[in-house]
């Protein structure tokens, strides 16, 4: 069985709940909003890769991993699935910022970890601010290639906080069923300003 990681206590900042920015790259809509969201526990698979790795999917970790989770059926797979089908992609564990290695682990949220198959990771999020940014609609890889070059040169300004680098993730959703007209949150953990 493998191991739960938590990322790391509780934030207990206090966050803006109306703030609101609007941010347009080639044609993707970013809308951006403070929210704070409680603990998740999530079940799914992993790889450990970085961003340089990552500059052409096709050669990249990512993009087999994804293959792999939904080729494989794992979200079936997933005991006490919180909302069986949204896909969550976690960018974790991360060694420095954005330059350096991290976790890319790919799941479903959970209720809790009772009867979770051990060839599966599980992940623990803690309760956190997050900078959440709404994109799209737009064609898949884009809409989430695009905003990810983006949020890599905000500033603390911009995220309404100080990155924290400790869970960062995309939900999919719903939305996210036509590949040619996607949207997606993007949510990035932060230490909000009062």
């Amino acid at each position: 069985m493998q191991r739960v990681r938590k990322c790391s206590p509780q934030l207990t900042a206090a966050v803006r709940c109306n703030d609101t920015v609007n941010h347009f790259f080639t044609e993707i809509k970013m809308k951006k909003t403070i929210v704070h969201l409680p603990e998740k526990k999530l079940v799914g698979i992993s790889e450990r890769t970085n961003n340089q790795s990552e500059i052409n999917w096709e050669t990249g970790k990512i993009f087999p991993c994804v293959q792999r989770y939904f080729h494989g059926s794992i979200g079936d797979q997933i005991p006490h699935r919180k909302s069986p089908g949204v896909t969550l992609c976690v960018y974790t564990d991360y060694e420095s910022d954005h330059n350096g290695d991290y976790t890319y682990f790919i799941g479903e949220e959970v209720t809790n970890f009772d009867s979770c198959p051990d060839h599966l990771a599980r992940l623990v999020i803690p309760a956190q601010a997050y900078a959440k940014f709404i994109n799209g609609p737009a064609p898949m890889p884009e809409v989430v290639r695009e905003p990810w070059f983006k949020i890599w040169q905000m500033s603390e300004n911009d995220f309404g906080g100080k990155r924290r680098y400790l869970a960062d993730f995309e939900v999919y959703d719903e939305r996210a069923l036509d590949h040619q007209n996607v949207v997606l949150d993007i949510f990035i953990g932060i230490d909000a300003r009062d």
